[in-house]
């Protein structure tokens, strides 16, 4: 399926509301929030009210503030096909086949795409990223961890501490992600990337 089919037939709505309802439950107000998450005010406001998207790295400091893992801002996926049952691998590595389903979310205007199955101890979060064009530019901000992204297809605007470098297919970039940053497609196509970061989201 083409990444354009894949952005388009994956719901996100219910990620602002969800944002919204469980920090009532915390009985947090937005500026709560804010200040726990290292985000605005007037962003989570806007995120909450389906105006602005959030990405996932965001959504993960929005997760913690809140005592949520990322997946409970998402809707239940419906049952993977079947597949035989193999003898389980040692907890510390993992081996994920390209035929067996991948776990994927929509997050705005980007579709993440788990590329590995869980394992004990380890902290990398590889995933495969296609990021449509347009949508509202998120502001840079730092966070916990550290994260490698590499451009597949397309092109990448990616902003590291105030200075915005453009990406092409065959670029990388890998930062300590409490130094602000962002990123967006400014152009007219879909931009798939191979992304890494840690601590695990997921």
């Amino acid at each position: 399926m083409p990444a354009t089919e894949q952005l388009e037939d994956t719901p996100s709505a219910q990620v602002g509301p969800r944002i919204r309802e469980f920090r009532k439950q915390r009985g947090l107000t937005l500026r709560s929030l804010a200040s726990r998450s290292g985000l605005s005010i007037g962003f989570l406001s806007q995120v909450e009210r389906g105006i602005s998207s959030i990405g996932l790295t965001a959504l993960g400091s929005v997760a913690s503030a809140l005592g949520r893992s990322v997946s409970d801002f998402f809707d239940a996926k419906p049952a993977p096909p079947y597949v035989p049952v193999v003898p389980p691998l040692p907890g510390h590595f993992t081996l994920t086949r390209a035929e067996n389903a991948a776990t994927q979310y929509v997050s705005g205007q980007q579709t993440y795409r788990m590329l590995s199955e869980r394992g004990a101890g380890l902290v990398l979060e590889p995933m495969l990223v296609h990021i449509a064009p347009g949508g509202q530019r998120e502001a840079a901000y730092g966070h916990a961890g550290e994260e490698f992204a590499y451009v597949i297809t397309g092109e990448l605007l990616y902003e590291v501490d105030g200075v915005e470098h453009r990406l092409r297919p065959g670029d990388s970039v890998h930062l300590r992600s409490s130094v602000p940053h962002s990123m967006y497609n400014d152009t007219d196509a879909v931009t798939t990337v191979v992304s890494v970061v840690t601590p695990r989201l997921f």
